[in-house]
């Protein structure tokens, strides 16, 4: 289960290219930030979307050097992307936790709404105690 999940209203343009949409979900999902200037979680994210189609793992040492990117650099998004619920992390590297993107997000649907219900049973608790 994902530890935190950010959403942020972003207006979606029309658009054909992958790439935006792909930007759009991040961005969305509040992955992306202005200091990240090289945009490298976004190409840590686009590699993962890539490899999930084959469900093969892939390591820290495998993007970084792919991309260009130091392991830490590397590391520290793959964390922002695990603790956010997108990424697992196996044996073999790191993958996607579904094979398709939306079965990812319908995932994640699934973890806010499991987060909601209980906090709203907490929340009817307090209710209850305070009379």
């Amino acid at each position: 289960m994902a530890k935190k999940i950010t959403l942020i209203k972003i207006r979606r343009g029309s658009s054909d290219n992958v790439n935006r949409e792909l930007q759009w979900i991040g961005n969305s999902l509040g992955l992306f930030n202005l200091r990240d200037k090289d945009s490298s979680c976004f190409r840590v994210f686009i590699t993962l979307v890539r490899r999930a189609k084959n469900n093969k793992a892939v390591s820290s040492d495998e993007i970084a050097a792919r991309l260009s990117l130091t392991r830490g650099t590397v590391v520290h998004h793959l964390t922002k992307l695990m603790d956010s619920g997108l990424v697992v992390r196996e044996r073999e590297g790191y993958l996607l936790r579904e094979r398709d993107l939306s079965a990812v997000i319908n995932d994640m649907k699934r973890d806010m709404e499991a987060m909601f219900a209980e906090l709203n049973e907490v929340a009817r608790e307090i209710d209850e105690k305070l009379g």
